[in-house]
């Protein structure tokens, strides 16, 4: 499963040098806009103490962690949609991401410019927000445009009902606000909004860069950004992207668990992070282990077994004949797939069983 989170903000808040924390890539990371030109891409790997723990029980030759790509998108300045600075390469590379991590600066520093002069959390906010919903409007016109004549006709049900939700996208737009705001309960509506690739539609998670001080408890621009979303369907974090880049360099996990624990911190940044941007594309986990392999597998929450089945290999899901259950904390407790079948806690799922977080599974099929 191929997913992809973006970092956009303004120029110098920080974003290559988290993106550099996340992966293993080394984005150029300098004080003066435009450093990131083309966008860095890493793959990275999703923290799971689960894939841990059932390594440890079938010490397994290979263990392969869930993956997510992450892209460092240039950074944005007022006049995007209209091409100032990099706008519409950097318009049409968030295009193509499937969610939003939008970094925010909220620690001073006289040594890291910034763009605007002063640093102003909320303000760097509403000048991105503003550049996508300008954007956003012109692709929702200029489709209005085209299905207006088609739904008028009366014939074309799907256009008339297009047009509806295109009216509903411009009114919200128009008034300042993200596309993410209209409720679509139709599974219907959802495909068809899904298809106008809509940037303020992205599912976003705010990322407050603050320096040590404010690591653990926030500080001023940490809380104005709370309040600045209250509002909207987002998710928020702090993180310190200067110490997680430390910490990276740690080479031994007892050498980052002690840092972390002199600051104060349970989890590193990037740890809460990468979690937090595989919740907010609706991703769980499923596993497969055993003395060859223990793996994590991504799948979107509500998937069936057979769609399931098909993430390993489509044949898996051609020839589906059942999927074989074992939960996570029975796993860990009886430690081998004798004693969980012994104990009778190993379920025969069917076609219609929806796949649960951290089920453990083995699937029958023929082809």
């Amino acid at each position: 499963m191929s997913l992809k989170c973006g970092i956009v903000g303004l120029p110098n808040v920080g974003k290559s040098t988290l993106f550099n924390c996340l992966s293993n890539a080394k984005a150029q990371a300098a004080n003066f806009p435009f450093c990131t030109i083309e966008p860095n891409v890493g793959m990275i790997t999703v923290p799971d103490e689960r894939l841990t723990a059932l390594a440890e029980i079938d010490h397994p030759q290979r263990v392969i962690p869930a993956t997510m790509e992450i892209v460092d998108i240039a950074g944005l300045v007022k006049g995007a949609s209209k091409g100032e600075g990099l706008g519409n390469k950097f318009l049409a590379n968030i295009r193509e991401t499937d969610a939003i991590i939008h970094v925010l600066r909220c620690f001073d520093d006289d040594n890291v410019t910034h763009v605007d002069g002063s640093v102003n959390p909320v303000r760097d906010k509403e000048i991105i927000d503003t550049e996508l919903q300008i954007k956003d409007l012109e692709t929702v016109e200029a489709r209005i445009s085209k299905v207006e004549k088609q739904a008028q006709s009366g014939g074309d049900k799907t256009a008339k009902r297009l047009l509806e939700i295109l009216n509903k996208y411009k009114t919200v737009l128009l008034q300042g606000h993200n596309a993410r705001e209209i409720e679509l309960d139709n599974k219907d509506d959802k495909a068809l909004a899904k298809e106008l690739f809509l940037l303020t539609d992205k599912p976003v998670l705010y990322v407050c860069n603050v320096d040590e001080s404010a690591a653990v408890k926030g500080n001023i621009y940490t809380e104005a950004v709370k309040q600045a979303i209250a509002g909207e369907k987002a998710q928020y974090l702090t993180v310190a992207a200067k110490i997680e880049s430390e910490i990276a360099e740690f080479e031994t996990f007892e050498e980052r668990q002690m840092f972390l624990e002199e600051l104060g911190l349970k989890e590193s940044g990037v740890a809460r992070l990468i979690k937090a941007a595989y919740a907010l594309l609706d991703l769980q986990t499923y596993f497969t282990t055993g003395a060859d392999e223990s793996r994590a597998w991504t799948f979107v929450k509500g998937t069936k077994a057979p769609q399931a089945a098909g993430i390993i290999h489509t044949d898996f899901e051609k020839g589906f004949i059942r999927a074989e259950v074992i939960k996570y904390d029975d796993y860990i407790k009886l430690r081998t797939e004798a004693a969980v079948k012994e104990a009778g806690k190993l379920a025969v799922e069917g076609k219609e069983y929806v796949v649960q977080d951290g089920d453990i599974l083995h699937f029958r099929f023929n082809v």
